[in-house]
């Protein structure tokens, strides 16, 4: 058996603008085995050369922003991938399954084999903006935001979890061997 069909190549693939998305990635990157690969997702030119791709985008007007949405729905038909997500919401908040599906309709020809969810901080620019929105409801939520230092370090931890698990599902016998002596 060839050392190409022992190891799958995986890629951590994200869009990050304030920061967040990207401390997702670089945990969800130093969880996994060899070979793989880390970048922003506009430096990916194609998902063809990947096993398995674990894609991270942050939350913009409730769901994926619009590169984002035509890149999963351009890029991943056909292909494993696991999804990763920040927003400035807590975890437990209602909105957030909705949200979340959302970004799995994009890749309706994808096989999406998790999904990591976290809060990120809020940026400046948003929460201001929040703050004299016309739904007072999102002023509230702006004025009582509790997003400041997230991702915080036990969230880190629980996207590493989450990309061993991945892996662990994916039962690739030397990748598997490389995580249990890590």
């Amino acid at each position: 058996m060839s050392n190409k069909l022992l190891e799958n190549k995986v890629l951590v693939a994200y869009q990050s603008q304030t920061g967040n998305t990207k401390k997702v990635a670089q945990s969800i990157y130093k969880a996994l085995p060899e070979p793989k690969e880390i970048k922003p997702f506009q430096e990916v030119e194609s998902l063809e050369d990947y096993d398995l791709a674990f894609l991270g985008f942050p939350v913009h007007g409730s769901g994926p922003n619009p590169k984002a949405r035509s890149y999963l729905e351009t890029n991943t038909a056909g292909k494993q991938i696991a999804l990763f997500i920040t927003h400035a919401a807590p975890e437990d908040a209602p909105e957030i399954p909705e949200i979340i599906q959302r970004f799995r309709d994009a890749t309706t020809e994808a096989e999406v084999l998790d999904v990591f969810h976290c809060q990120g901080q809020l940026s400046g620019i948003v929460k201001t903006v929040m703050r004299f929105a016309p739904d007072p409801q999102i002023r509230e939520w702006a004025r009582t935001d509790n997003s400041k230092g997230q991702p915080d370090a036990s969230r880190l931890e629980k996207a590493s979890v989450f990309a061993k698990g991945v892996m662990l599902r994916q039962k690739n016998p030397v990748q598997l061997e490389q995580m249990v002596k890590e």
